[in-house]
């Protein structure tokens, strides 16, 4: 049985505390270089990818595409520059599509 593993993509600023946690920090200098590490960790049986929110606003195509797998759970976060409301979005589109109406 393998053992699944969780990662922080980011810019090095946002994901250097996730380090602290236990957490496999996979610090990306720009939206292209972030698209390939989640496909990476995708096929290297991470469960949890949080994504900064700053990457994640240029990846709508490869977050889509893991959003119905069961690997990994793309996890938006605030990055440096504080939230850019992505994130919350997402949630809310998740609990309405769950409960069938809009509760948040």
């Amino acid at each position: 049985m393998s053992e699944y593993k969780i990662a922080a993509v980011g810019d090095r600023d946002s994901v250097l505390g996730f380090k602290a946690l236990g957490l496999d920090m996979f610090p990306a200098g720009d939206a292209e270089e972030a698209k390939a590490l989640l496909h990476r960790l995708a096929k290297e049986n991470y469960a949890i990818v949080y994504l900064t929110e700053g990457f994640a606003q240029h990846m709508g195509a490869e977050i889509a595409r893991y959003k119905d797998s069961l690997t990994p759970a793309v996890i938006l976060i605030p990055g440096r520059e504080g939230s850019l409301g992505i994130g919350m979005a997402n949630v809310k589109t998740a609990v309405e599509r769950a409960v069938g109406a809009d509760i948040l």
